[in-house]
This record gives structure tokens, sequence and C-alpha cells, in this order.
């Protein structure tokens, strides 16, 4: 999976499974002393820009890149590979609770919901992106454990960003989830529209 996320973001090219990137994590966090998260998180990646096989399942082209568990790990990844903007238009970057699948199929999310916003600047989709990810590893969010993870859909005209929660039933944490989130990627920036929803239920305005 390294190989083909390196792949498409220089300068790393041509790195092997077990690659540069996941080198580069493991030394810093060796070298700096690691600083524990409190929980793991795993990066995922989804290049749907690649034309499917006949007959693919949804979801086939969903890839589990690194699991990882420190600050150190964290920014040796983004810094190398996991940034929206290196990336061509249809890829999608997922980061999830260790253990938790980025598929609705999943039991942590078949109940859940999500909120959205969209912009038409990359520079944009990368400065929300970094934010929340900052904001979930470093457990900014009061309701946390209701959080599945997040998703940057990279596209031609308007990227999107998604947070995944775990109940879409629980009002309350919705709301408060959705009030931090807002507040974190400061959606009262002109150039972001906001619409932030339950999946598949009615609307929640925050």
């Amino acid at each position: 999976m390294a190989t083909e996320v390196a792949a498409l973001a220089p300068p790393l090219t041509d790195i092997e499974e077990n690659s540069v990137a996941e080198e580069s994590a493991s030394a810093a966090a060796k070298n700096s002393g690691p600083h524990k998260l409190e929980r793991k998180w795993t990066f995922w990646f989804d290049n749907q820009s690649k034309p499917k096989q006949s007959g693919a399942a949804w979801g086939s082209s969903l890839k589990k890149a690194y699991t990882f568990e420190t600050i150190q790990e964290f920014w040796c990844l983004y810094d190398q590979i996991f940034k929206p903007s290196k990336f061509p238009a249809n890829a999608e970057f997922h980061l999830f609770r260790a253990g938790v699948e980025p598929k609705w199929e999943d039991p942590e999310c078949a109940n859940g919901g999500k909120w959205t916003v969209t912009s038409s600047r990359k520079a944009n989709l990368d400065t929300m992106w970094l934010e929340t990810l900052m904001a979930l590893i470093g457990e900014q969010f009061d309701e946390g454990d209701e959080i599945c993870g997040v998703v940057a859909s990279v596209r031609q005209r308007q990227d999107k960003l998604a947070l995944w929660t775990r109940n879409a039933a629980n009002e309350a944490a919705q709301m408060s989830i959705g009030r931090k989130w807002k507040e974190i990627i400061d959606v009262t920036d002109k150039s972001l529209t906001a619409s932030m929803e339950r999946s598949a239920k009615p609307r929640y305005n925050v």
C-alpha cells in the first residue's frame, strides 16, 4: 500500500511495502523518544480514479496504509505522504480509529452519521485536514469516543471533508461534535460551504 500511495505523491516514488515513510516514522519515534497518543489511529487510502474491475464491490479499492500511536510517527507520515493537495482528483484519505474500517458496514459506523464541509480551494482542504487530524489525535473533542474518523475527498471542482460519528441518534453528542468541528476548521471562511448532516437521516444545523 505504501508503494501505491507514494507513487502518487512525489518526491517519494517507487518505494516498497515497509517503506521510507514507515522507516522514518519508526526512526523518529526512537530518536526523539515516543510521545504516545491516547489511542491508535490508522490512515487509509482509496484511489477512485483507477478503473474498477468488472463486478468489483464498493470499497474494493480501499487500502489500509499505516497505523500509528505516537506523535512522531504522525508527523513523519503526514509530512511525507498524507497531504491531500499532493494527490489527483478522486483520491480519498481516511484517518480512523485503529480497528474501525471507513465503511458504513463496519459495526462502529453502521448506526452513525457524518458532518461534512466542502471547499473550492485546494489550500483549504490541506488546512482543514491537518486541523482536524490534530484535533482527533490530540483528543480535543469532548465526545471523542463518538467519532469514528475523518475522510478527505479530493475532487476537481470542490473538495470535501467528512467527520464520521458512531451514533446518529445521539443528538446531543452530534451537536456538540458539529459545533466543535465548526470552530476547529473555521467554517465562517467565505470560501467554505458547510453542509452538516446525519447520513441518511434528517439534518442537524449548527
